[in-house]
């Protein structure tokens, strides 16, 4: 039952005609940006697919996610499930993002609602391997499968999960470069998730190292195309300044000398 960690949302991109890339919208724009019940399922279909990657990598055995470290090892301590340690995590990382000036979206609302529930019901569902080669295999399947949710939630473009905000906000106020801040974040949550118990091993590494190249090639393939910002937010399209007669002029003149 933890939640796996959120991966950054890519930097703002603009749409080109061979890929579809992630636009930098607004709240209000990602609901008129085009194509929403798809992009929709597709979110939720991604929450699922996190779930369950939460849930391989913890029925493993073998090491989770930072995120999931730090919900694993709260867990042992309070009465609760891993799901309602995830909701809960996601409620005070979404405070953080006031002082921050942070936006949420439907995703944003959607991740903090669904994702602690859908790793619940997984984690139930899910069978324990017993074999080593298993428990592995499941850790494997899991980096996989985080990166094709997350592949899935950050290409509908429905705004960021509780984490990804925390991780943008804080390096856009501070200026430090995202991975940075990224990596600062989750060395923090692993290390207190640690500390309290949570299982650290040869998954860690390997989600480490694997799940954010994993995730930029699915995203090449599951980034829905929306409208340009300034199109979905209604905004006018740009101008040219207008020019003073002597402007238009000009170049005729030096036509006529040539």
């Amino acid at each position: 039952m933890y939640q796996k960690a959120n991966h950054e949302q890519s930097e703002p991109m603009a749409i080109t005609n061979s890929k579809p890339q992630l636009a930098n919208l607004g709240p209000l724009a990602q609901l008129t940006a085009g194509r929403l019940p798809e992009r929709i399922l597709r979110l939720v279909i991604g929450l699922w697919l996190y779930g369950l990657s939460i849930a391989l990598m913890i029925e493993g055995a073998v090491g989770a996610a930072p995120w999931d470290v730090f919900h694993v090892g709260v867990a042992r301590h309070l009465p609760l499930t891993l799901g309602v340690i995830i909701i809960l995590t996601a409620g005070v990382v979404l405070a953080a993002w006031i002082p921050l000036r942070q936006k949420p979206g439907l995703g944003t609302v959607l991740n903090t609602v669904l994702l602690g529930p859908f790793a619940d019901l997984n984690l139930v569902l899910l069978p324990t391997p017993d074999a080593v080669v298993a428990r592995y295999g499941y850790a494997i399947a899991g980096v996989v499968v985080c990166a094709l949710a997350t592949a899935l939630y950050v290409g509908a473009q429905l705004g960021p999960g509780p984490r990804d905000g925390l991780m943008t906000g804080l390096a856009r106020r501070t200026g430090w470069p995202l991975r940075r801040v990224r990596t600062g974040i989750e060395v923090s949550v692993l290390a207190t998730g640690f500390v309290l118990g949570g299982t650290v091993g040869l998954g860690t590494v390997v989600f480490a190292f694997a799940v954010g190249p994993l995730t930029q090639f699915f995203l090449r393939y599951l980034t829905v195309p929306v409208v340009a910002a300034a199109e979905a937010t209604g905004a006018p399209p740009a101008r040219c300044p207008a020019r003073s007669p002597a402007s238009h002029r000009a170049p005729v003149l030096r036509r006529r000398r040539r």
